[in-house]
C-alpha cells in the first residue's frame, strides 16, 4: 500500500506498523485467555512497533545467506534493544539462499549469543541441519548450542530485570562506558547484561579479531580459556573455526547449568556452577533468578527465587533479594569457580542453619583458578563459603621479627 494513502485523517506510513504491534497483541492476549490466564504466552512477530516487545519476540526479517547478513545482524539486534525491544534476533543461517559451511557455522557462534536464537530458511533452500555437514562442522554447532543452554541461568536474569527496568539485555559497550568514546562506534561486539562481552567472528576465512576491552583498571577473563586481560585495551585474539571470543568481566558472578541435557525443561532441577571472576580489589558480585519458567505466578503471587551473590573478604555468600517468597527449587550449588584467586589453606562452608564443613578444591597456580565442589547448598538458601588464607611460614618469621624489633624501639625511624 502506498506510504500516503489515507486511513481517515492518517496516513498509511503512520499505521503500517501498527497493524503488526495489533496482531501481536491480539494473539498473544488470546492465548494467555485460553489459559485461563495462567500460562505465558510465545508470539513471534516479523512486523512490530513501539511497545511491541510486551507481547513477544521479535526477528529481523528475510535475510540471506551472505557474511555481511551474518555481519549486520549485530547492529540490528543492537539498534531494537535500545528501542525496548530485548527478545530480538536473526534467521541462523540466512533465510534465502544456500549458506556455505564455513557461513553456517560463524552464524550459530553468533545467533548462540543473541537473545533470540533460531535456525531458519526458506523452503525451496537446500537442507541444512547442523547434521548435514560432516561430524566435524555437528560437533562445531553443537558446541555453540551447549553453550547457549549452560547460560540460561543468566539469560533468564537479564530478561528478568529487561521485564522490570527495560535495560537491555544485549546492549552496545557504550551503555556500560559512556565516558569511553572508543565505544561509540563499535558494532561488531556487544555486552550481554554487564558481565559478559561477545566478539562473534563475522569474517569469512578469518585467523584473529581484534576485541576492544573496556574499562581502564578492570580485567576481563576469557570464559574458555580463564586467561586474564587488563581492560581499555585492543586485544588481538588467534582464532579458529571453533572459536566465540567471550569474556566475562572481573567484578561479576555468573551462574550457569553445565549439564547436558534435551531440552530446557529437562534442566529445570539441574544444579548451578558458580563462576566468580574477581575484580583487581578481589571482589565480585552477581545474581540468580528462579521462577516456575512458564505461568504469570512470579508476578501475581512473588512466587520467585532472587539471590544475591557476593564475594568479599576471601568469602562468597548468597543472601535473598527477594523476602517473603514462598517459591522453592530443587536445584542446588554443584560447583564454584574462582577466576584470579590465590590458594587457600582451606575452605569451608556454611549454611543458613548454621552447621559449618570443609570443601573439598583445586587450584590451578598457572591460571589462578580455585574450584571449589560439592558444596551441596540449596540455591535457594542463605550460605556462605569461606577461602581461609594462610601466611607461609617465612612470611610469618619476617612479621614476627619486625614485631620484635618495633617493640624494642621508640620509633619506625630509629628501627
Amino acid at each position: 500500500m502506498h506510504k500516503d494513502a489515507l486511513h481517515g485523517n492518517w496516513e498509511n506510513r503512520d499505521l503500517h506498523n501498527l497493524y503488526g504491534l495489533y496482531v501481536q497483541r491480539a494473539t498473544a492476549e488470546g492465548l494467555i485467555e485460553r489459559s485461563g490466564g495462567v500460562e505465558r504466552p510465545f508470539v513471534l512477530a516479523r512486523a512490530f512497533f513501539a511497545g511491541s516487545q510486551r507481547y513477544g519476540a521479535v526477528w529481523t526479517g528475510d535475510n540471506a545467506a551472505e557474511w555481511e547478513h551474518l555481519k549486520i545482524s549485530i547492529p540490528m539486534c543492537l539498534s531494537l534493544s535500545l528501542v525496548g525491544v530485548s527478545f530480538c534476533g536473526a534467521d541462523v543461517g540466512g533465510f534465502f539462499k544456500s549458506p556455505s559451511t564455513e557461513l553456517l557455522v560463524r552464524w550459530y557462534q553468533t545467533g548462540a549469543y543473541q537473545p533470540f536464537f533460531r535456525a531458519h530458511a526458506h523452503l525451496d533452500t537446500p537442507r541444512r541441519e547442523p547434521w548435514l555437514f560432516g561430524p566435524e562442522n555437528t560437533a562445531l554447532i553443537r558446541e555453540a548450542v551447549r553453550q547457549r543452554y549452560a547460560l540460561l541461568p543468566y539469560w533468564y536474569q537479564l530478561f528478568y530485570h529487561a521485564h522490570h527496568s527495560g535495560q537491555p539485555v544485549m546492549r552496545p559497550l557504550w551503555v556500560e562506558y559512556p565516558q569511553d568514546t572508543a565505544t561509540f562506534s563499535m558494532d561488531d561486539q556487544f555486552l550481554l547484561g554487564r558481565d559478559l562481552l561477545v566478539h562473534p567472528v563475522t569474517e569469512e576465512g578469518a585467523r584473529g579479531v581484534t576485541a576492544y576491552l573496556p574499562g581502564k583498571g578492570e580485567v576481563w577473563f576469557d570464559v574458555h580459556t580463564f586467561q586474564k586481560h587488563n581492560g581499555a585495551q585492543n586485544l588481538y585474539i588467534p582464532v579458529t573455526i571453533s572459536s566465540i571470543p567471550v569474556f566475562q568481566r572481573g567484578g561479576s558472578i555468573i551462574p550457569r547449568k553445565a549439564r547436558v541435557r534435551r531440552s530446557s525443561s529437562c534442566m529445570e532441577h539441574d544444579p548451578y556452577t558458580l563462576f566468580v571472576a574477581l575484580s583487581p580489589k578481589r571482589f565480585a558480585q552477581g545474581e540468580l533468578y528462579i521462577d516456575d519458567g512458564h505461568t504469570f505466578n512470579f508476578d501475581k503471587q512473588k512466587q520467585f527465587i532472587h539471590r544475591r551473590f557476593s564475594f568479599a573478604n576471601n568469602a562468597l555468600s548468597s543472601r535473598n533479594l527477594a523476602p517473603g517468597s514462598q517459591f522453592t527449587t530443587f536445584s542446588w550449588v554443584e560447583k564454584i569457580v574462582i577466576l584470579g584467586a590465590s590458594k587457600p589453606s582451606k575452605a569451608t562452608l556454611k549454611t543458613h542453619d548454621g552447621k559449618e564443613s570443609q570443601l573439598e578444591f583445586e587450584f590451578d597456580a598457572s591460571m589462578s583458578v580455585l574450584t571449589l565442589r560439592k558444596p551441596g547448598v540449596n540455591a535457594g538458601l542463605d550460605w556462605t563459603v569461606a577461602c581461609i588464607q594462610t601466611l607461609p611460614v617465612d612470611l610469618k618469621l619476617c612479621l614476627f621479627h619486625v614485631h620484635l624489633a618495633f617493640s624494642q624501639t621508640d620509633s619506625w625511624s630509629s628501627y
